[in-house]
């Protein structure tokens, strides 16, 4: 019989999948248990909410990546105080690519799992992300906002907003874009080389003056 941290990560396991494919809202904790092949008394016991599922899944992922993600950018900062936003902003990449050696295409998995909260407004992920991982996440914002010192606080709030828009956007349709990016111009890319295609704008987008 399996023991229980065998049961917990099937569990997770088959929940990561489900909700990675289908997103939160579509993906049942019966089609879970199915998936699991485990019952409903399980996921109660080890979980207790669907919430809390959702959040064990991506802890998995945040509990790695949100500490390396801090110390890259720490270690930038230590190196270079006038750091570029796109400095700033390359210095995910390796935390991200990473999450590979954690699980399979880990990079791919996590980022489409965070698409899916982002698309599906499930504000209890923010809740959760600034609450848990605050002390990661706030060298990254700061040094996002020393950076580019002339962006008022309320206008900076959009623009990282709408630079998660277009990362999740981007990365959930990464396998279309590398399809048609080979089939039109020949371009052979992987997950690294879209993170990397998409920094540049980035940057631009976040550094732009404010229009008058």
């Amino acid at each position: 019989m399996a023991n229980r941290s065998d049961t917990k990560t099937r569990i997770l396991d088959a929940a990561e999948k489900l909700f990675a494919e289908r997103g939160f809202s579509e993906t049942s904790l019966r089609l879970i248990t199915s998936k699991a092949e485990v019952n409903l008394a399980s996921v109660n016991y080890h979980f207790g909410s669907k919430k809390e599922l959702i959040r064990a899944v991506l802890a998995r992922y945040l509990d790695v990546f949100m500490p390396a993600a801090s110390s890259e950018i720490l270690a930038l900062q230590s190196r270079d105080k006038d750091a570029s936003l796109n400095d700033i902003f390359s210095t995910l990449v390796k935390p991200l690519l990473e999450l590979n050696e954690l699980r399979s295409e880990g990079t791919s998995t996590f980022l489409q799992l965070l698409g899916r909260g982002y698309i599906e407004s499930q504000g209890h992920l923010r809740w959760f992300i600034t609450t848990h991982y605050g002390d990661h996440l706030t060298p990254f914002v700061k040094a996002v906002a020393d950076s580019a010192p002339h962006i008022p606080p309320a206008e900076m709030f959009w623009r990282l907003h709408f630079t998660l828009g277009t990362v999740v956007f981007t990365m959930a349709s990464a396998d279309a874009l590398i399809e048609i990016a080979a089939a039109d111009f020949g371009e052979h890319n992987d997950i690294e080389a879209v993170i990397r295609k998409v920094i540049p704008y980035l940057s631009a987008g976040v550094a732009v003056p404010v229009m008058a």
